[in-house]
């Protein structure tokens, strides 16, 4: 599934929810704190988003959409606990992009693949304005964190760790 299939499955979704949402042009970005800069808004207000390996034991493997506000880091000790897992890191590029269906920069809150498991941090989904890049680094969307919890069911759970250094 390519960035512009995954973007229109985006707006299909978005549009036959009825839920109130804004698209923002921009230059080409993908990094958190310079596309932030772009739409003007606090990171905190952007969805940061990873996808992590969980590995629970020998035989099983997850995949997890991590999404944390943009200006904290994902704590991955909070995620193998959340799991009871033995190992959580980050996916490799290719997978990654097979399941998120979009290139790293792009990542959607929201997972269009049955293998993705999105879990989100409180803070997310209490944000009155999130702002996220819409499977395309030249266009952003903005929507209600409240909107956002509703309409992808991620699994909220406390996994936002400091902010980077």
């Amino acid at each position: 599934m390519s960035e512009d299939t995954t973007y229109h499955r985006l707006i299909s979704l978005l549009d036959a929810s009825g839920v109130g949402y804004q698209l923002l042009d921009h230059a080409p970005e993908g990094a958190t704190e310079a596309v932030c800069a772009l739409r003007g808004h606090p990171a905190s207000q952007a969805a940061k988003c990873l996808v992590l390996r969980v590995k629970v034991d020998r035989r099983t493997t997850r995949h997890v959409l991590a999404v944390v506000p943009g200006d904290r880091r994902v704590d991955l000790d909070a995620v193998r606990d959340l799991y009871a897992a033995r190992y959580v890191g980050f996916s490799d590029p290719e997978t990654a992009e097979r399941l998120a269906r979009s290139v790293p920069g792009t990542v959607l809150p929201f997972s269009f693949d049955p293998g993705l498991e999105v879990v989100a941090d409180p803070e997310v989904v209490a944000q009155p304005k999130l702002y996220f890049n819409a499977a395309r680094l030249d266009r952003s969307l903005l929507m209600s964190g409240a909107d956002y919890a509703r309409l992808a069911e991620p699994r909220i759970e406390r996994i936002a760790g400091p902010a980077p250094e």
